[in-house]
């Protein structure tokens, strides 16, 4: 707290140390202040004065409470507290450590921008507000979290989202009652259903390119305080096998690529359960060379098939998480050790197979293709193996009804998971099943609106 007198009136200048800038707050709003002079000392007139004459600063909020005080001080504001005043003035001079606009790390594209979002929100919307200089694009800011104060931010285009969704999206954020909210974590629970879901029905995405492309079709997007993600409300299935990229390379090329997708997170999930269902109850429907093949490596290990599958999905999450979580300098011992040591030690031994192995390696490089769903396609695989090695392909089929059941009941706020697909629109299909060019994209653009029940 710094107190001095100007104009005949004793002030508070209450800041934050390290929050904000030094020299910005002694030229901008210091050195102005300090030099007023009023032929009336009275401090309803030294704030008019500062309100209507004096520029200080872009971001110029007004305090009326100790409750909004502590929380601009704490955002790096500089708050002018006027002795007799009923109200303080508090000025944008931040100055704290961020970091710089960079690549994002999970959602890389070879064509596109290369800037993702950082931490802090209002560098955050300006990116947004860079590439959609629409004068129909709200940004609403608000506050969520009794003891954080977090800003959260919600984004949408006046003329394109459903206003039904806007406000349920609004009365569920109003519900809120956390007292912090450090992720994105905190807040989808409570604008996705309460029923469970297979797959999430709101979307992620730290890339403001994506995150407008959202908007135009009508979303909406939330953005937190020192969260470098956003949230988009809301998501279809068929995005997560989307990228940036599809839209740079020539539609041909585009197709390919996305049914590769959809082919990979096929095997992701089946091929492992499909073998050991196979192998134990149907082997009349492998050929004799592949039968006696599978039999010869079978023949030693020490434990069922099923057994087997699992150990190896498990071993290899275990190795993931310890790469993930352990510091770079040694996260990479981790998947050499994994790879080249407990792999081919497991193998050699004969607790593992090498047919084993071979199908869960490609279940698991075939799930890297779908980062955006890999928490649920790592349960499912699961799941499903489970059901093939006690049910066979009767079990399979069985998950398999009750996973798309539950896909094709899933949705948010009257909009369903599937469209385009269920419901099934024609027009949807040009950017699902395929990829048209934009020539002919252009007359007629995918909107969220359509597929409203």
């Amino acid at each position: 707290m710094n107190e001095f007198t100007t104009g005949g009136v004793r002030c508070a200048l209450l800041c934050c140390e390290g929050m904000l800038s030094t020299s910005t707050i002694t030229e901008l709003v210091l050195h102005p202040i300090t030099r007023i002079n009023l032929a009336l000392p009275n401090a309803e007139l030294l704030l008019d004065h500062i309100e209507n004459n004096l520029l200080l600063s872009v971001d110029r909020p007004i305090v009326k409470n100790y409750g909004e005080l502590f929380r601009t001080i704490n955002s790096g504001f500089a708050v002018l507290v006027v002795n007799g005043g009923n109200h303080a003035l508090a000025f944008g001079v931040q100055g704290y450590a961020v970091r710089g606009i960079s690549e994002p790390s999970g959602e890389a594209n070879i064509m596109g921008a290369h800037e993702g979002f950082v931490e802090v929100i209002r560098t955050n919307m300006s990116l947004i507000r860079q590439r959609l200089k629409s004068p129909m694009l709200v940004q609403e800011l608000s506050v969520i979290g009794s003891r954080s104060q977090t800003d959260v931010c919600l984004c949408y285009l006046r003329d394109r989202v459903p206003r039904e969704l806007l406000s349920h999206i609004k009365q569920s954020l109003s519900r809120v009652r956390l007292e912090t909210v450090l992720s994105t974590g905190y807040l989808r629970p409570f604008v996705e259903s309460r029923r469970f879901e297979i797959f999430s029905s709101t979307g992620t995405t730290e890339r403001p390119d994506v995150l407008c492309s959202k908007l135009l079709e009508g979303r909406v997007a939330v953005l937190i305080d020192g969260v470098p993600f956003a949230i988009v409300i809301p998501k279809l299935f068929c995005e997560s096998f989307q990228t940036l990229d599809d839209y740079a390379f020539k539609p041909y090329y585009a197709v390919f690529i996305r049914w590769i997708k959809y082919a990979a997170f096929l095997i992701s999930i089946l091929l492992p359960s499909l073998y050991v269902a196979v192998s134990l109850y149907n082997p009349e429907l492998l050929n004799s060379t592949l039968l006696m093949i599978l039999a010869q490596a079978e023949k030693e290990a020490p434990i069922t098939l099923m057994f087997e599958a699992v150990g190896a999905l498990l071993m290899y999450e275990i190795i993931r998480e310890a790469g993930l979580r352990l510091p770079k300098a040694v996260g990479g011992a981790v998947s050499i050790v994994g790879g080249l040591i407990i792999g081919d030690a497991a193998v050699k031994s004969g607790l593992v197979s090498t047919p084993m192995l071979t199908m869960v390696a490609l279940a698991v490089t075939a799930g890297f293709v779908v980062p955006e769903i890999s928490q649920s396609v790592t349960m499912l695989r699961l799941l499903f193996l489970v059901a093939g090695g006690t049910l066979g392909l009767f079990g399979i089929s069985l998950v398999g009804c009750i996973v798309l059941v539950n896909i094709c009941s899933t949705e948010d706020y009257g909009f369903p998971f599937t469209a385009p697909i269920s419901p099934f629109k024609v027009g949807g299909m040009r950017d699902t099943a395929s990829r048209e060019g934009f020539r002919s994209m252009q007359d007629g653009g995918f909107t969220v609106e359509e597929y409203h029940e």
